[in-house]
């Protein structure tokens, strides 16, 4: 499936979840709340996959994003006042270790849903898929 209908997809389940519940909760509920919406719409996911951190052969510790669809896409849920640089460097940081070329971050204490994609350097937003 085509990257942007992906995004597409979850961050429609995303607003679902969103008109429901409102602002107000806390992020690992809303993360709890989107695996239902994204399990009623026939959409794969794993919740809290671990990708080892590595350094010259040794163990470092696990990163853990909320989300991965699809095998494709990071979905990572937020409840900030505003998405900051920190937020962009963990996406970063999963998708370099993770070998996944896309992330998406939901911000669910924003009116409207506050969302962002960010793709890993080199991956264009015209590619219609990732590469394999």
């Amino acid at each position: 499936m085509p990257y942007q209908e992906l995004t597409g997809k979850v961050i429609a389940a995303a607003i679902a979840v969103h008109r429901e519940l409102r602002p107000g909760l806390d992020e690992k509920l809303y993360e709890r709340a989107l695996c239902i919406e994204l399990s009623e719409r026939d959409i794969f996911f794993e919740q809290q996959p671990k990708y080892a951190a590595t350094y010259r052969g040794h163990f470092l510790g696990h990163l853990i994003p909320d989300l991965v669809v699809e095998k494709t896409l990071i979905v990572d849920a937020k409840c900030v006042d505003a998405f900051a640089p920190a937020h962009d460097a963990q996406m970063i940081g999963y998708y370099n270790i993770s070998g996944l070329d896309i992330a998406l971050l939901l911000n669910f204490k924003a009116w409207p849903l506050g969302k962002r994609r960010i793709l890993r350097p080199g991956f264009a937003q015209n590619d219609s898929d990732p590469p394999p």
